[in-house]
């Protein structure tokens, strides 16, 4: 069993006081039940086949999503449509060819793609060089941290641990028990780049107190057959990833670390206990990684984007999200993998809030963008597209509220056994993740679940052992410093499995949350202070109304 990480720090439910004001009523009167079960129903149903990226059923969700926001009355922002291109490269590894050696004193040893590594890059790709060790592989200014610092990565293949420095530590300068954006493996790619590395391997860190990102993927029901069986798909650039990477176990990263002089565990401890670099020349240690690519194609699939315009000229350049994703894992060994609660609930959810602002007949002062992104799924490559391609300028979004998950009740699974701790009931209860970057941003939410009467829980932003700060569409928009959230109602057994329904919805909560939204949104839009992004985090604790 593994040690419990995630404390459930959570607000108690509001007893729903008083009339909310005459000026939004109609569009929260306007988000009704049936709505939400009609369109989920026909989201999650057998004919859009589990909605797999870049195949029918995903098209025709696409196509449905267009058509609800045109008869709502959006604007289209994508160039005059409601359809942002998303270009795609669709790839199948070779497993077989794909392969990782270590030499070292003459001597070869290779290791298996999945036992011992996984990696997926879109193109042929082959890098021997010397490895050398760069920590937790992180350059983070704000925290006054630095792994390279001193270290030559030039045509090197960095090893670096997996997560942050001090993740066990309550007062860790990072966030606590939690992850910050340091810790997203894209961006430890991305770093190495910048210092000139050939290729990047990455281990989970060896004093952990949890799974491996390998060994928490391998609880998921058949997804590691998933793996190596169905074509993956990357952006056409690739998120600016030029160099493989791939992700190593501890026997791996045990054997490259042979030659530091230090064990695994010595040298992370020390990383922890000082904060300061220890890079490492590892000694007469080369690796070659070799990728190799058996079927690719390009394609496209798209974004889905209306807008409501502000009605303040000094503010409607301004904006605030509205987002979710539309895709799932498709059909699988015959299976259909309905998705309603990944992520039909999300894009149920963002449809009725378009309809709830259109209907409304007065508009905020800030600008609304509603949209739902292509191929969540694969990598968040939509979100990911339209952060580097926005619409409307970045700089003008003030806040972002992203749905992922919000039509179930938390229970436990194979994938948080012993990770994280769910209260004894979840009916009524919503995450959110990502408020340690915006206390604004949680006030706000609570100032309106006054109306509601959620039970808001903030316990995710307090987790390193699942990653989820980093798993969902609002991450490409923190990473640039804006407020962005992740409503979620929890991880379920149903998660990435064909038992994901639509008879399995709490459409109640579901209802509220969309509601709640509807009351925080035009919050952030008509406010006259936006909320504040905040570096570094600001430590999730509960308010005075907490449990």
């Amino acid at each position: 069993m593994f040690a419990v990480l995630a404390l459930t720090l959570a607000v108690a439910p509001a007893t729903p006081s008083g009339t909310v004001d005459a000026r939004v009523a109609t569009g929260l009167k306007a988000i009704q039940l049936r709505d939400l079960r009609a369109d989920l129903t026909f989201l999650a149903s057998d004919q859009l086949e589990g909605r797999m990226s870049l195949e029918r059923g995903s098209e025709v969700a696409v196509q449905f999503i267009a058509a609800e926001f045109a008869k709502a009355g959006l604007a289209p922002l994508a160039g005059g449509s409601y359809l942002q291109p998303v270009p795609i490269i669709e790839y199948l590894p070779d497993v077989q060819q794909t392969q990782l050696a270590l030499r070292r004193a003459g001597k070869e040893q290779r290791y298996e793609f999945l036992k011992h590594f996984i990696g997926f890059f879109p193109r042929d790709a082959e890098a021997t060089a010397p490895v050398v060790f760069a920590g937790f592989g992180i350059t983070a200014p704000q925290f006054n941290y630095d792994d390279y610092a001193g270290l030559d990565a030039r045509g090197k293949i960095v090893l670096v641990f997996d997560h942050e420095p001090q993740e066990n530590d309550p007062d860790s300068i990072f966030n606590g028990i939690g992850n910050t954006t340091a810790s997203n493996i894209r961006l430890k790619v991305l770093n190495a780049q910048r210092h000139g590395a050939v290729g990047l391997l990455v281990v989970g860190e060896p004093n952990r107190k949890h799974p491996s990102n390998l060994e928490r993927l391998a609880r998921i029901p058949g997804i590691m057959d998933r793996f190596s069986r169905r074509p993956s798909e990357a952006l056409l650039d690739n998120n600016g990833i030029t160099i493989p990477y791939f992700t190593v176990n501890d026997e791996v990263g045990a054997a490259l670390l042979a030659t530091a002089g230090k064990s695994p565990s010595e040298v992370q401890a020390g990383i922890d206990r000082t904060l300061r670099p220890a890079a490492i020349v590892l000694r007469d240690t080369v690796v070659e990684m070799r990728v190799v690519v058996a079927s690719m194609r390009r394609a496209t699939s798209y974004n889905v984007i209306g807008l409501v315009e502000g009605t303040d000229l000094s503010l409607k350049n301004e904006s605030v999200v509205f987002s979710g994703h539309f895709d799932h894992e498709g059909v699988w060994d015959g299976k259909i993998y309905h998705g309603a609660d990944d992520n039909g609930t999300g894009t149920v959810g963002v449809i009725a809030l378009a309809r709830a602002f259109m209907r409304n007949p007065q508009k905020p002062k800030r600008t609304l963008i509603f949209t739902v992104f292509a191929a969540e799924e694969r990598g968040l490559l939509g979100s990911y597209y339209y952060a580097a391609n926005p619409p409307r300028p970045l700089s003008g979004t003030r806040a972002v509220i992203n749905f992922d998950m919000i039509g179930r009740n938390e229970a436990p699974s194979a994938q948080t056994e012993g990770l994280t701790q769910i209260s004894p009931d979840t009916s009524n209860e919503l995450g959110l993740i990502g408020t340690i970057n915006s206390p604004d941003y949680r006030t706000a939410v609570e100032q309106a679940n006054q109306h509601v009467g959620l039970a808001l829980t903030y316990k995710w932003d307090q987790d390193a052992a699942l990653n989820i700060f980093q798993r969902s569409d609002q991450f490409p928009f923190a990473i640039r410093d804006i407020p962005a959230v992740w409503w979620f109602t929890g991880f379920h057994p149903d998660y990435h499995q064909p038992s994901d329904t639509v008879e399995k919805i709490n459409f109640d909560k579901m209802q509220r949350i969309v509601q709640l939204a509807y009351l925080t949104g035009w919050s952030f839009a008509d406010a006259a202070v936006p909320p504040r992004y905040v570096r570094p985090p600001v430590s999730a604790k509960p308010s005075k109304q907490a449990r």
